[in-house]
């Protein structure tokens, strides 16, 4: 997993609360087991729609999505995170996020920002009138900024140590690779051992 620091790109604006999973990658598309390949899925049924936002030329390649309240609502499948990282989002800005999206997010490195509604609503009125903002996000100082908005955020810190050191569950694992093995080395031969990873 990649390290997550500072964030900077253009935002898309999907003004709408209560986005579930089930949008955001639908059923049809779970069979794949690897992360890559869902980007293009993302959004799926609502991309049919030609006026959809994120269809509209001046949100290509977006790194930021703001969006509305209980954003990742829903089943809780991994691949709606995959679909949002791959097709480009860095993290993602609501009011706020269901408890397993936020999670499943941050074991990607995808950002989740929550931000009080009506710094939400300016990030969104500064995305959908000027596209062409760049938005700041600075996980250190966990901060936010873009068109005169600035905010600062709050997250866990376990999450935020995970993000900032690039560590998904195997990386936090390795951390004790050390401590494993010493374990490993005082086990009578009768019992099942481990592989150090190399």
């Amino acid at each position: 997993m990649r390290k997550v620091d500072v964030i900077t790109g253009t935002m898309a604006p999907l003004d709408r609360g209560n986005v579930d999973t089930d949008q955001i990658m639908p059923k049809q598309f779970l069979k794949r087991i690897e992360r890559s390949g869902f980007g293009p899925f993302t959004f799926f049924d609502w991309r049919k729609d030609p006026e959809f936002v994120l269809n509209r030329p001046e949100y290509q390649g977006a790194r930021v999505l703001v969006t509305g309240p209980n954003f990742g609502s829903g089943s809780s499948r991994e691949h709606a995170p995959w679909g949002l990282q791959d097709a480009g989002f860095d993290a993602i800005i609501a009011p706020s996020f269901a408890d397993i999206f936020r999670n499943n997010s941050a074991k990607i490195g995808l950002l989740c920002v929550e931000l009080p509604a009506p710094a939400v609503r300016a990030l969104l009125d500064v995305a959908l009138s000027d596209p062409a903002t760049l938005c700041h996000i600075n996980l250190q100082a966990q901060t936010v900024e873009a068109g005169g908005v600035r905010e600062r955020f709050d997250i866990d810190p376990f999450l935020k140590h995970r993000l900032l050191n690039g560590l998904d569950d195997i990386g936090l694992t390795l951390q004790h690779a050390d401590a494993v093995a010493a374990y490993e080395s005082r086990r009578p031969d009768v019992f099942p051992t481990t592989t150090p990873v190399t």
